[in-house]
């Protein structure tokens, strides 16, 4: 069957990367294969034959045309990685910015993804069993469709194959950056318990897991059952140095929050004396008191009212997972398989949008209100203490997602030919129900009129008069009064799939002298859907803090795929597929069609140069045409009235209050009729093995995307407005119409641009993105006598370019020499080594994250400005070393962050900054701890 050293090399490498459990479901397949089948040389074919990720042709090569990573079952557990998310994102090719956990105020704080090169996280198609996967319910952004990766149980899987580059051809729309297979494994040789607890160094996040799997054959049928419960603690902001107080690292000493805030338009902040602070010093674990802001006055505030929010998430998820088999003769097998997963997460923002201020509805166009007696213009403010709220463990959110796939079908052979088909449906669920924390505007304005502000008194030069009673101001509120005007809205959201599949395959359908010719055909259709139903309180504006995105469509489609494999030469094979693809709804039908072509050539045994060139798309999804008109509230830098003051680039954070975090309504919403993104992919490269022993493989990827379906960013479009005005980009440009045109503002006065009040930021199909990048991996294993064997692995990827052109005439932005457009990592490596001896197993592993731009490179978009600049490089080691002291025992220690590694320091933060790095590249997790005991029952020796 290893017909080269390059697939002798990449079959030893992988020798010490899967699991037991795997390697004996194979050889138990192929055993019972090969007692059902006659001793002829194509039977034989075909038992040497396996179907690889990125082909549908069983084949025997181990390296093709395709570019294939596999993580294994043990490199999740010897590297450290505790879900299938950590062991995807910190693979070498994810170098892309992602969110994640710790930004609760995004749109899925609940989920997880990655990014391919930097490209956008729904370019990525992912599959189960080969199968695909069915959308997250929730909108990444708000906007984009995605998969989540969250509720994978690890325990259960085999393998991932991870496939870089366009693979429309095979697996049709979204397999634009790649495909990820997450296979999960199929037969196990004894019952399995498996126990893991795991803690922080520094607190917070302790994790229980415990899973439990048995294979077993009753006559003709076999099942296999696997069950996995899991716990994870929240991690707060509080239980890290780093984060538990704002920064004192960076452009100034830090700076408390204004926790009670009384500022006169015309006198600065107003303070009665230190008695007022004293009243509430008792708040965010008595650590408030008085501070002073230069030119301001002074003020009641605590350095530790960032330490509330959580970094991740308060999480409990339950997984199923049985795969069943029926061998009703010798050529056809039915098939059944189900994976449901069911998640439960808590998060807390913090107090970040924890608040009330008079500019949120005493005065629903102005921030301030005359009092006469101050003669003054007034803002209040106050943020809400922990102890006001009852702890903020008591007032999380929290999302319930119920998803589940489910696949049945039938497979074998016609008669004693070499046609084989596949048979099969599945169907696919994702329901989450969100219920969020909010502020019911109204009855938090009544009560603080009832208790602060009083009744108003008429107007005064159109600003509503009120006579507060600021001892009230002072005053910590109760959590029964919190209760008053906070509360919970439960928004739903799901989709759904259905796909009937059939395929038949022919592994030697013509000789071409150099061997057999092999192709596969398959035809497909389905349906699929997507709902978002808000609460309806978050649809009425201005009646909570918070946004919705709703929305909702279903559509049929179909496609049809064949594949060709013809080994030209002795030394040259070529792999040709095409697809076709239709989707229809709403009377409206979109056809598409991709192809692909691949070369392997083989001068001889020890080297394999391949290429492949195709094209690749992606289909406007359902909430790009069909989310309804969305309107949210939230903060922007207004860059061109912070230009007018003087104020840019470093000195950016020195804009006043009213320009550097404007309040805008924004408005968002899908737009019928956008066309699909389209892309040209190819790749080229070589594999490389000297010895049986060692491999290197070199990839280079080349994407050339265009129509992108993109929304728009009020950051962007804000920055983009300032760049117009100054001249700096041609005002006459479409990125400059467009931004002059869906940025507005109200009356300008005194020389300023009048205030933002609305942002539009619709859907649409923008011009092009191109990425090139390169891949490399390496892997070694060499024996070191009676002390056992060492095994080495090494990848890295490097984004070479990254351009993107907004609108078609537009310049293309140079995003690796832009930080305002990206903070993905340009590099990113990791490397272990492994060594096995008898019961003994250990490993170290490395992963090192690339530099990327400081905060104030990013904020400023240029590297030009003092301060700017890139933060050094991420290095992060795990560890892990298993015993078996017995065949049916192995017991691990595992650390993660050897070195309890925090992120890189970014001094161009300044004293204002709660989370002073980079949430969607690092955390603040630090050293990790956990113990594991697996037992097989019924396999001692």
């Amino acid at each position: 069957m290893i017909k080269s050293k390059i697939a002798a090399a990449v079959v030893a490498a992988l020798a010490f990367g899967y699991t037991s459990a795997y390697a004996q479901s194979t050889q138990s397949d192929a055993a019972q294969q090969s007692t059902d089948q006659s001793p002829s040389s194509t039977k034989a074919k075909k038992l040497e034959a396996v179907t690889v990720t990125g082909s549908l042709i069983p084949q025997t090569a181990i390296e093709t045309a395709t570019p294939i990573t596999t993580i294994t079952a043990q490199d999740i557990k010897a590297k450290g990685f505790a879900t299938v998310a950590e062991a995807l994102q910190q693979s070498s090719f994810a170098t892309g910015s992602v969110q994640g956990p710790q930004d609760t105020n995004s749109f899925t704080p609940g989920a997880k993804t990655l990014s391919l090169f930097g490209l956008s996280v729904s370019f990525t198609k992912y599959l189960v069993d080969g199968r695909p996967m069915g959308n997250f319910p929730g909108l990444y952004n708000g906007s984009d469709a995605f998969n989540s990766i969250s509720g994978i149980p690890a325990d259960m899987v085999d393998h991932i194959d991870i496939l870089p580059g366009g693979q429309s051809s095979l697996y049709g729309s979204d397999a634009i950056a790649g495909v990820v297979n997450i296979v999960l494994k199929k037969h196990i040789d004894a019952p399995t318990l498996d126990v893991r607890y795991g803690w922080y160094k520094d607190g917070g996040g302790a994790n229980r897991r415990i899973s439990f799997a048995d294979s077993f054959s009753v006559g003709k049928f076999t099942s296999l059952v696997g069950v996995q419960f899991e716990n994870n603690q929240p991690i707060y902001t509080r239980d890290r140095d780093l984060t538990k107080t704002f920064y004192g690292q960076g452009t100034s000493a830090p700076i408390a929050a204004r926790d009670y805030l009384f500022l006169g338009a015309f006198d600065g902040y107003h303070f009665d004396g230190a008695d007022n602070c004293s009243r509430v010093s008792g708040e965010y674990g008595g650590t408030i008191k008085q501070y002073n802001r230069a030119g301001r006055g002074d003020y009641c505030g605590s350095l530790y009212s960032p330490g509330y929010a959580t970094l991740n998430n308060d999480d409990k998820t339950a997984n199923l997972y049985t795969h069943n088999t029926f061998d009703v003769s010798d050529n056809l097998q039915l098939y059944g398989d189900l994976l449901y997963n069911y998640e439960e997460q808590r998060y807390s923002p913090g107090n970040g949008t924890n608040f009330w201020s008079t500019s949120k509805g005493n005065s629903p166009t102005e921030n301030y209100f005359w009092d006469p007696n101050l003669q003054d213009l007034i803002l209040l403010q106050h943020t809400f203490a922990p102890e006001e709220i009852g702890g903020y463990t008591r007032k999380a959110s929290k999302q319930t997602e119920n998803s589940y796939m489910l696949s049945l079908g039938a497979k074998g052979t016609f008669g004693q030919s070499n046609w084989d088909y596949d048979l099969g449906f599945m169907h696919s669920d994702d329901k989450i129900l969100n219920r969020d924390l909010v502020f019911f505007t109204d009855a938090k304005n009544q009560f603080f009129q009832d208790h602060v502000t009083g009744p108003q008194h008429g107007t005064y030069y159109g600003y509503p008069v009120f006579t507060p009673d600021y001892s009230n101001f002072y005053t910590p509120l109760t959590p029964a009064q919190y209760d008053t005007f906070s509360g919970y809205t439960e928004s739903r959201a799901k989709t759904w799939d259905n796909l009937l599949r059939a395929q038949v395959t022919n592994t030697a359908l013509f000789n071409m002298g150099a061997g057999d010719a092999g192709i596969a055909a398959v035809i497909e259709g389905g349906n699929e859907g997507w709902a978002s139903t808000p609460d309806p309180r978050l649809l009425i504006p201005g009646f909570t803090n918070s946004s919705a995105t709703p929305g909702g469509a279903h559509r049929t489609r179909y496609a049809a795929t064949t594949e060709l494999r013809v080994p030209l030469l002795s030394q040259l094979t070529l792999d040709a597929s095409g697809r076709f693809d239709s989707y229809k709804t709403q009377g409206n039908t979109l056809h598409h069609g991709t192809y692909n072509l691949g070369l392997e050539y083989r001068p001889f045994d020890m080297l394999l140069l391949r290429g492949r060139y195709g094209t690749a798309f992606k289909v406007p999804t359902l909430a790009d045409t069909n989310q309804g008109v969305s309107g949210f509230y939230n903060f922007v830098t207004d860059y061109a009235n912070c230009a007018r003051e003087g104020h840019g680039g470093v000195n950016i954070a020195d804009c006043s209050d009213k320009y550097r975090s404007v309040q805008y309504h924004g408005t968002t919403y899908g737009v019928l009729g956008l066309k699909p993104i389209t892309a040209k992919v190819w790749s080229y490269g070589f594999v490389f093995s000297p010895l049986d022993n060692l491999h290197v493989n070199v990839d280079y990827y080349h994407y050339n995307i265009n129509n992108e379906v993109t929304p728009q960013s009020a950051d962007q479009l804000s920055r983009n407005e300032y760049l117009c005005d100054i001249g700096t980009i041609n005002p006459t440009s479409p990125t400059c119409l467009n931004a002059f045109a869906q940025i507005q503002r109200g009356p300008a006065s005194g020389g300023f641009l009048g205030g933002i009040n609305e942002i539009i930021q619709p859907k649409l199909n923008t011009a092009n993105e191109l990425v090139n990048a390169v891949t490399a991996d390496f892997g070694y294993i060499q024996g070191i006598g009676s002390l056992g064997k060492l095994s080495f692995d090494a990848s890295y990827s490097d984004v070479l370019r990254h351009t993107t052109q907004a609108f078609p005439g537009d310049d293309k932005v140079d995003v690796l020499r832009h930080p305002g457009y990206s903070t993905d990592f340009k590099t990113k490596a990791n490397a272990s080594v492994t060594w096995l001896r008898n019961e003994w197993t250990a490993t170290l592993y490395v992963n090192r994250y690339g530099r990327t731009p400081n905060n104030l490179a990013s904020s400023n978009d240029t590297y030009e400005l003092p301060g700017t600049g890139k933060v050094g490089p991420w290095i992060v080691y795990n560890a892990s070393v298993t015993y078996n002291p017995a065949k049916n025992l192995g017991v691990s220690l595992l650390v993660n962050n050897l070195f309890n590694r925090m992120p890189p320091a970014d001094h161009s933060y300044d004293g204002f900054t709660t989370v002073p790095y980079n949430t969607d590249n690092y955390n603040v997790y630090g050293r990790a701890m956990f113990l594991e005991a697996n037992y097989k029952f019924g396999s001692s020796d």
